[in-house]
C-alpha cells in the first residue's frame, strides 16, 4: 500500500448484500462496481467466489471490467483445519477469480476457535499464516480481516494479537480489525488500535465496523485517529443486522473535517448514494447525513432568515461539496424568508414585507392548521402563491364528479367507476371511466375529459401516492392527507389534498397535479 493517508475499501457488493431488503443481480453488481471506481474508491469487494450463482457470474464478467482506479477483491476464508492450503477448494476458487486483491477472514476470538471451529489455537494461527502466504506467493495483494477482533482482544489480548502476528508473517498487506458484533465503543477502539500499532509497528492496519450500537462511523473515525489507514464500509450503510459503516458519512468526514484527501470528486457523493439505492430498489433515507434530502433543510423562520444572510450560520459544510443543496421548507413554522426564497426558486417576484408576502404566509399557516403540509408538496404551494399573486389563470372548471363501487355476488370482479363533468372556456365535457379503485378511475376520467383541450397532459404520469390519517382518534371520520407526486419525464412535483373524505382528498391532490402542469405550460 502506498502513501495515501486513508484507503477506502467498499464491501457493498458482499457485506452490503447480507442486509435485509438489499439484493443485487450480477448486472447490478457490475454497474455499481463501475460507479465506485469512477468515484475514486480504492478497493471493491465483489463477493465470495463460488458461494452462489450471482457471485460466480459477477467474477466471470468482472474480468472484462476496465477499472481506472479501484482494485477488485475476492472474499473468502482461511483454509480449513488440518487441510493443506494447496488442497483447499475454497482457496482455489479465490485464485481462480483472478482478482488482484484477495481478502480472507480468520478467527481472532479464542472462543470461536475452540467452540466454533473446534480446533486448536496453534492450528488456527497456522491456517491464517498458510493461507495468506499461499495467496501472496500466487501474486495476490492480501487483506486479512480479523473477525471478532475487538471481542477477542477483550477476552484475551495475547491470543488476538498472535493471530494478527500470523497474518503479518504470511505477508498480509493490511490487517483489518473487525468489530463483527458491533458492540465496541470508540474509546475501546482507540485503546485497542493503539495496542495493535505498538505490537506490530510496521503493519498497516484497517478498520471494519458494524452499526449495532449506532457507532460504526464513529468507531471508524476513532480507528483512523489511532493510526488505521484503511476504512471498510458500504454505500448508505447497508449490511447485516443494523448495517455496516456508512461510507457516505465517513468519506466527507475524512475529507472535509479531517483534511485527509481520499476521493477526487466528493461532489459526486450524493449521486452515488442515490444510484446504489435506485439499483437495489430501496427508498432513499431522507435524513441521511450529508446526502439526505433533509441534510440541509431549513424550516424554522429564524433559521431561514439566518441562512439567507449567511449560510454557514446553520450549515456545517457547503451542501454542493457533497453534491447536495439547500432546501427551504414552508410550513406553519415559516417566516416571510421561507416564502420569499420559495417564490424566488419558482421564478416569481415577491417583495419582502409586501401585503402579498404576508397574505401567502397567513394562508399557508391557515391551511397547515387544517392538516395541509407543503414540505413535500411544492406543486400545491406554487399554485397557492400564483393564486394569491393573481398570476393564476384557470385552465378548467370542475362542475361535478362522483364515484361508484359495485361488488357482485356471483364472483364477477368489482367495478370502480368515476364520472367527471368539467368545462374549458365554456365548453362542457362529460366523461366516465373505470379503474383499479375509485381514485384510479377518477384519475383516468379527469385526463380523458381534459385531453381534447390539452393533449399535452398525456405526458403527465403519477409516480407516488401516499395517504396519511391525521386524527386517528376520529376513526373512520378522521381527516386524511393525500400526497401525490407527478412527473412529465423532465420534472417532478408534489401536490396535496386534505379532507375527512379520502376520495375528496385524493381528488384535490390529483386536480392540483394536472393544474400545475398546465399553469407551467402557459407561463
Amino acid at each position: 500500500m502506498s502513501a495515501k493517508p486513508v484507503f477506502l475499501y467498499d464491501t457493498t457488493l458482499r457485506d452490503g448484500t447480507q442486509g435485509e431488503g438489499f439484493q443485487l443481480s450480477g448486472l447490478d453488481k457490475l454497474r455499481i462496481a463501475q460507479r465506485l471506481d469512477e468515484f475514486g474508491i480504492d478497493y471493491i469487494e465483489g463477493g465470495w467466489p463460488g458461494s452462489n450463482p450471482k457471485d460466480i457470474e459477477f467474477f466471470r464478467e468482472a474480468k472484462n471490467l476496465k477499472l481506472k482506479h479501484a482494485k477488485l477483491a475476492a472474499f473468502g476464508s482461511t483454509r480449513r483445519a488440518n487441510t493443506p492450503v494447496e488442497e483447499d477448494p475454497q482457496v482455489r476458487l479465490l485464485l481462480e477469480a483472478e482478482t488482484p486483491v484477495v481478502t480472507i477472514f480468520g478467527k481472532s476470538w479464542e472462543l470461536q476457535v475452540t467452540e466454533i471451529l473446534r480446533t486448536t489455537v496453534e492450528e488456527n494461527q497456522a491456517m491464517i499464516r498458510d493461507t495468506v502466504a499461499h495467496l501472496v506467493k500466487n501474486g495476490r495483494e492480501v487483506m486479512y480481516d480479523a473477525e471478532h477482533f475487538f471481542d477477542g482482544y477483550k477476552d484475551s489480548p495475547q491470543h488476538a494479537l498472535a493471530t494478527l502476528q500470523a497474518a503479518a508473517e504470511g505477508g498480509a498487506a493490511c490487517l483489518i480489525l473487525c468489530d463483527t458484533n458491533g458492540g465496541t465503543l470508540p474509546t475501546e477502539i482507540v485503546e485497542i488500535c493503539e495496542a495493535v500499532k505498538k505490537h506490530l509497528p510496521k503493519a498497516a492496519v484497517g478498520i471494519h465496523t458494524h452499526n449495532d450500537c449506532e457507532l460504526a462511523v464513529a468507531n471508524a473515525i476513532a480507528a483512523v485517529d489511532a493510526g488505521a489507514t484503511q476504512v471498510q464500509g458500504t454505500i448508505n450503510g447497508y449490511g447485516e443486522r443494523t448495517g455496516n459503516c456508512n461510507l457516505t458519512s465517513v468519506i466527507p468526514i475524512l475529507q472535509l473535517k479531517m483534511n485527509l484527501s481520499v476521493v477526487p470528486h466528493l461532489e459526486k457523493l450524493r449521486d452515488l448514494s442515490y444510484f446504489v439505492d435506485d439499483v437495489s430498489n430501496n427508498p432513499h433515507f431522507a435524513r441521511a447525513a450529508f446526502v439526505g434530502r433533509t441534510a440541509f433543510a431549513h424550516k424554522g423562520g429564524m433559521h431561514v432568515n439566518a441562512v439567507q444572510k449567511l449560510a454557514r450560520s446553520y450549515e456545517h459544510i457547503v451542501p454542493s461539496s457533497v453534491g447536495n443543496s439547500q432546501n427551504i421548507l414552508v410550513s406553519e413554522l415559516s417566516g416571510q424568508s421561507n416564502i420569499l426564497i420559495k417564490a424566488e426558486e419558482l421564478g416569481i417576484s415577491l417583495e419582502k414585507g409586501s401585503p402579498e408576502a404576508s397574505a401567502i404566509l397567513r394562508r399557508v399557516k391557515e391551511l397547515e392548521n387544517e392538516g395541509y403540509s407543503y414540505e413535500a408538496a411544492g406543486g400545491s404551494l406554487e399554485l397557492l402563491i400564483r393564486r394569491e399573486l393573481g398570476s393564476y389563470v384557470k385552465a378548467f372548471d370542475i362542475n361535478e364528479y362522483h364515484t361508484t363501487f359495485r361488488k357482485y355476488r356471483d364472483g364477477h370482479p368489482p367495478v370502480c367507476e368515476a364520472t367527471v363533468k368539467l368545462a374549458v372556456n365554456g365548453m362542457a365535457e362529460l366523461t366516465v371511466a373505470e379503474g383499479h379503485g375509485v381514485v384510479n378511475a377518477l384519475d383516468i376520467a379527469l385526463r380523458k375529459a381534459l385531453l381534447p383541450f390539452y393533449p399535452e397532459i398525456s405526458e403527465v404520469s403519477l409516480v407516488d401516492y401516499k395517504v396519511r390519517i391525521l386524527d386517528g382518534h376520529d376513526a373512520t371520520a378522521a381527516q386524511t392527507r393525500v400526497l401525490i407526486v407527478s412527473t412529465d419525464g423532465r420534472a417532478t412535483w408534489g401536490t396535496v389534498g386534505v379532507s375527512d373524505n379520502i376520495i375528496e382528498a385524493s381528488w384535490l391532490a390529483l386536480v392540483d397535479g394536472i393544474d400545475l402542469f398546465l399553469q407551467r405550460k402557459k407561463a
